[in-house]
């Protein structure tokens, strides 16, 4: 009688990708993968038990965007927020569709929208994201905000999903009197994990 097959602990982040991929494949309208895609990471988010330390690690004067898979054809990204105590963006856009898990800990995201000067005023309250939850932008439903680690004594790291390499793409960063900089994020990590690795699945099947 042969034993469990022991999986690669990432195996969570590869089915979310696999399950992304083949949505897109179907080349959908943005409702349908902000719909879908949302439930794809809404699954992923509801566990807190594959993201690797690495990948997870704060940096005591600013956020980090960790890297964690780019499709070949840069259709999509997946990356973590890792979010020191206190920490939090300025007012920023995304100029394409995105995703965002919450996996652990707690953020704040304060939407915006440009008045007739171009200046940042912001539109309600903002959304609370704690595990489990997913909130959608783009430049359709709202892309302009401002995100920040609710907690003031402890990390929370979010996992985000964007329709780019989002480290690549250019986007604007936003004063409150309107002037509007260009920027382009990049990632924080130099080395992404490894999610294909099925060799101790395949040696004990």
């Amino acid at each position: 009688m042969g034993s469990t097959p022991t999986p690669n602990p990432l195996a969570p982040l590869r089915d979310f990708i696999t399950g992304l991929a083949a949505l897109l494949d179907q080349h959908p309208d943005e409702p349908r993968i902000l719909l879908e895609g949302g439930a794809l990471l809404a699954k992923l988010v509801a566990r807190d038990d594959w993201l690797p330390d690495a990948w997870a690690q704060p940096h005591p004067e600013y956020y980090q965007q960790h890297l964690l898979h780019c499709d070949s054809a840069e259709r999509f990204s997946v990356v973590s927020f890792v979010w020191g105590p206190g920490q939090r963006t300025p007012i920023h856009d995304h100029a394409v569709w995105g995703l965002i898990g919450m996996l652990r800990g707690a953020e704040d995201s304060q939407p915006f929208a440009l008045d007739a000067a171009g200046r940042p005023v912001p539109q309600g309250d903002a959304v609370r994201l704690l595990p489990g939850l997913v909130e959608a932008v783009s430049p359709t439903v709202g892309d302009i905000h401002r995100v920040n680690n609710v907690h003031d004594d402890r990390v929370s790291v979010s996992i985000h999903v964007y329709g780019a390499n989002i480290g690549a793409v250019r986007r604007s960063v936003y004063a409150e009197d309107g002037t509007r900089k260009p920027f382009i994020s990049g990632y924080s990590n130099q080395i992404l994990p490894n999610l294909w690795d099925r060799s101790r699945e395949v040696a004990q099947s």
